[in-house]
């Protein structure tokens, strides 16, 4: 409890330090409160995790409840509390890497044709989301000084989150990388331009005009909406389309996808989602990149087609048996040897 007062008041955004909080008093407090600190041991540990799993938890959530507490007992040693951390000798859960899920073309067209029976203004939200790839924070955080829809540009500068007790929280992106621009669409720019309009039609008749420091997806009356909502409405979609497996955050995946099937290069796919640095997302969609690497091979033959030399190449398809057999230890014979055999082309060892 100490290390939440001294340490994630004073380093965590809220929504972290609530998480942590959750984490400590309902889980790691009843199972460990009871040793002492110095007498904390590897084999506490290690019970804590498998017990953890064995009472429901998933692996994915047992990993996150030891590394909070491999960073707790990290910061207790370099304070001089305790000699050693006892999590470095424990090996930590391993969770199951479950297949990534995302909108397939043909699969897009569906999705957005049944979220416009949605709740206004769901539509306009997911709609937003996968064509921009902005995490949901990030998407509800957004007004209307963020956008520019003459240029087709957004700017992503901060994020929304709930706490307990109905408290919304707008704080600063973890990263600078975060904080970013992206271009839009002119398809995606043209429908916020219709929902704009849209949006200050309600406003006046409230009598309460619109402001650039509003947000774009809100209620009629300016106020948020709620991050849990947003999640609920978007799995009725889902079940409704019969895209049954898909979460919020895969319209991130999706968007991701879509722009590698479209041969966006990927540095400017990183750029746009906001990764700390390339290797996020070449780690995440490598597995989408194989296709990638035919169609450039492709575009590089077709690029240098016109300064091949037609008779050069055939000449080389006419050697390459030849090639292949020197590769394999072997020369071809001359015309008289005696070495001559049944195939069109006989050889001899070289010893």
């Amino acid at each position: 409890m100490e290390w939440l007062r001294n340490h994630v008041e004073l380093h965590c955004s809220p929504r972290t330090r609530e998480g942590y909080e959750i984490i400590v008093r309902c889980h790691l407090v009843p199972a460990l409160g009871r040793t002492r600190l110095v007498d904390l041991r590897a084999e506490h540990i290690s019970d804590y995790c498998s017990n953890s799993i064995r009472s429901g938890l998933s692996k994915q959530t047992a990993l996150h409840h030891f590394r909070l507490l491999h960073k707790a007992l990290k910061d207790a040693a370099r304070l001089g509390l305790i000699g050693v951390n006892p999590c470095d000798c424990v090996d930590p859960p391993k969770p199951i890497d479950k297949e990534m899920k995302f909108l397939c073309p043909d699969d897009v067209g569906k999705f957005l044709a049944t979220a416009q029976g949605a709740p206004w203004p769901y539509y306009y939200l997911f709609y937003t989301m996968l064509f921009t790839g902005l995490r949901r924070s990030e998407a509800l955080a957004l007004t209307w000084g963020n956008l520019d829809l003459d240029l087709c540009v957004l700017l992503v500068m901060q994020s929304l989150h709930r706490l307990s007790g109905s408290k919304y929280i707008v704080s600063q992106p973890k990263t600078r990388k975060s904080r970013r621009q992206i271009s839009l669409p002119p398809s995606l720019a043209l429908l916020l331009h219709g929902y704009k309009v849209q949006a200050e039609r309600q406003r006046l008749l409230l009598g309460k005009p619109m402001t650039d420091t509003e947000f774009v997806f809100a209620h009629p009356d300016g106020r948020p909406l709620d991050p849990s909502t947003v999640t609920h409405v978007f799995h009725k979609v889902i079940q409704r389309a019969r895209l049954e497996g898909l979460r919020l955050h895969d319209l991130r995946h999706s968007y991701a996808s879509l722009m590698l099937a479209a041969g966006v290069n990927v540095k400017v796919i990183s750029q746009s989602m906001g990764h700390a640095n390339i290797g996020i997302t070449l780690d995440t969609y490598s597995h989408l990149m194989p296709s990638m690497g035919r169609a450039a091979a492709e575009r590089f033959d077709k690029l240098l087609e016109p300064w091949l030399d037609e008779k050069n190449v055939g000449k080389m398809s006419a050697n390459q048996r030849e090639l292949d057999a020197r590769l394999e230890g072997f020369e071809p014979t001359t015309p008289g040897s005696e070495d001559r055999c049944s195939c069109p082309l006989s050889y001899r060892r070289r010893w």
